[in-house]
């Protein structure tokens, strides 16, 4: 029994815009749980695996998140997509060509998380799950980092669960 997102409206989560299948990776599957964790050394949250069950990656509805420390967007963040569990070649795949290694590798992201959503601002700013706390098997904060502030990280969210639940529409 999923014990995530109750009394959370999962059906009306999702954009079904087109630019939105950008985002979309094939149905998540136990195997390419293992293979993407793997990969990426870090255990994913359940939270985002139950999401990721319902559509693999997209555009929310609701796209920005209030903060309680600003950043440069202000006292909230706005996020343009989530990225999908897979390992493909879709450009937002956790661990596809653009995924979690693409930006630490080309853009010089911290790597002490996984990057799971990308923002309006072109790659200068990204949402994360933060593991520094709670080691590579714990359940993660979230955060924004900010490139154009030397990399500067924010917690915004206790944990992935919560972040999702707290997406407002503007």
């Amino acid at each position: 029994m999923n014990k995530y997102f109750i009394d959370f409206d999962l059906n009306n989560f999702w954009s079904d815009n087109e630019y939105a299948k950008n985002y979309q990776s094939a149905p998540v599957i136990y195997d390419l749980i293992e293979v993407v964790e793997k990969e990426l050394g870090f255990k994913l949250p359940q939270s985002y695996i139950e999401l990721m069950k319902t559509r693999n990656g997209g555009i929310p509805n609701k796209t920005f998140f209030a903060t309680t420390e600003e950043t440069t967007w202000g006292n909230r963040i706005e996020i343009e997509g989530i990225f999908g569990i897979g390992v493909d070649s879709s450009a937002f795949a956790l661990c596809g060509d653009n995924g979690n290694q693409f930006w630490i590798n080309e853009w010089g992201y911290p790597d002490f998380g996984v990057y799971i959503c990308d923002t309006p601002s072109g790659g200068h700013d990204l949402i994360m799950l933060d593991y520094r706390k709670c080691g590579k098997n714990g359940e993660p904060e979230v955060a924004h980092v900010d490139q154009e502030d030397d990399y500067k990280v924010t917690t915004i969210a206790k944990n992935f669960e919560t972040f999702i639940t707290g997406l407002t529409g503007d």
